[in-house]
């Protein structure tokens, strides 16, 4: 599908008019720390996005999680999140290396509000940082240390319009064709769609 006619570009200025500023309470609540409710909400999230971007501005955003708590604040300035198996593309190691922001939104399970973390971050494999990500499979070969610069709960009129935490929610999964459909067209590859979901719910089981 093209997009013949390109939208118009609207300048941030314009954005900032027609929204207008924010109230005095919006910008207080933005910390430069993680307070008790930052750590106890990291401590019970088990999944959150991370964002990045190269050198040129090129962006990337991808999931990560295990276990609630898997993040662990190392001080009230400082967290590390674990490198757990993947795809190996590393695209976010990649982007640090150029640009080392980082963009950082943790999820609870039912909880309609969010927790956004921004700041710098580098990876490790400082030993006694690993050993706290352990889990029974293995010890992470890396992890990223987030240097926090903003840490705040974010209001959740997304999750209340998405109905993500919804039940019935779950029925729009059942539109999608199957991971192994759709790994078989993106790929290009002449194999059995069903196959290829055999393979990954094995790849998946083996996670626990």
């Amino acid at each position: 599908m093209t997009c013949i006619n390109r939208p118009r570009r609207v300048s941030s200025d314009e954005v900032r008019a027609r929204l207008g500023e924010p109230e005095a309470s919006i910008r207080a609540k933005i910390g430069d720390h993680l307070d008790e409710h930052c750590r106890r909400f990291i401590a019970h999230s088990p999944f959150l996005t991370m964002a990045t971007a190269d050198a040129a501005g090129r962006a990337d955003c991808s999931p990560r999680g295990d276990y609630p708590g898997f993040a662990k604040v190392l001080d009230e300035r400082t967290l590390a999140i674990p490198d757990r198996p993947g795809n190996k593309l590393a695209d976010s190691f990649g982007n640090l290396a150029e640009n080392d922001g980082i963009g950082l939104l943790f999820f609870i399970p039912g909880m309609r509000e969010t927790l956004r973390v921004n700041g710098r971050a580098y990876p490790t494999d400082e030993p006694d940082v690993l050993a706290r990500m352990q889990t029974e499979a293995r010890k992470p070969e890396f992890a990223l240390v987030v240097e926090v610069e903003q840490a705040y709960l974010h209001c959740g009129r997304a999750l209340v319009r998405s109905r993500l935490w919804d039940p019935a929610s779950q029925a729009l999964a059942e539109e999608m064709p199957s991971a192994g459909q759709m790994a078989v067209d993106q790929m290009g590859l002449d194999a059995d769609p069903e196959l290829m979901n055999r393979r990954l719910e094995a790849a998946y089981r083996s996670l626990y």
